[in-house]
Formats: structure tokens, C-alpha cells, sequence
């Protein structure tokens, strides 16, 4: 397997999360680091933006996914994440910690993921 991967971190993502419905009705920004995982090399790329994973769209599309919509959950947040970048980017693996500032006397809560895109058969 390839290691060559694209980081994005403290990526902030303006959203409406939380349990209760008040914690809902206002916004937040919860912090994303997003490791993408690449099919190619680097050196197979020849400085050709194509041939990679564009990290700014990666950026506008998760702060869009973000706010498209109010959630409870940080997980199902950071799941939807995950199969958007393996639906529309070139990564053949993402891993992500999402973070939410929410308990007093705590710096943040967080939940990580991996996931890989489908092996279609052969």
C-alpha cells in the first residue's frame, strides 16, 4: 500500500450538533483532523493537480457538509465525512478525529474513525 497522504488539520467546521434540542438551535464550530490516503505516489503526479486530492475542495466540502444539516451526534458527523471524501475524492482511505468543546473542565471530546474505500470485485 501507498503511505503517501494529505493531512488537513484543525479544520473548523461551523455546525448545529448536540443532543439537546437548545444545544441544536445554536451554532458551534467542532475541529476535524482529516488524514487522506492516496492511490499514487507523489512522484507519479508530475506536479499535475489532477492527479491528486485537491485538500481546499476537501476544506469547502466538509465545511458545507457540516452545515447542511442539524445532528445529535458527533459520530454521524464524522461518518458522513468519511463517505463523502471516499465518494468524491480520490483517497482510498480516510482517517478522522472530530472534536466538539462541550464539558466544562474539559478541553474537548472527540471520535476517530478509518475507513477504507471499497475493493470493487473482480
Amino acid at each position: 500500500m501507498n503511505n503517501d497522504q494529505i493531512f488537513l488539520r484543525g479544520l473548523d467546521l461551523p455546525t448545529q450538533i448536540g443532543v439537546p434540542a437548545e444545544e441544536r438551535a445554536s451554532w458551534q464550530t467542532l475541529q476535524a483532523d482529516v488524514t487522506l490516503q492516496l492511490e499514487a505516489r507523489f512522484e507519479q503526479m508530475a506536479d499535475d493537480l489532477n492527479a491528486t486530492i485537491d485538500y481546499s475542495a476537501v476544506a469547502v466540502r466538509l465545511k458545507a457538509l457540516a452545515a447542511e444539516k442539524p445532528r445529535q451526534l458527533i459520530e454521524t458527523l464524522a461518518a458522513e465525512m468519511a463517505a463523502c471524501l471516499l465518494g468524491e475524492f480520490n483517497a482510498i482511505q480516510v482517517q478522522i478525529e472530530l472534536r466538539k468543546r462541550v464539558l466544562p473542565g474539559c478541553d474537548h471530546v472527540a471520535v476517530a474513525l478509518t475507513r477504507e474505500r471499497e475493493k470493487k470485485p473482480m
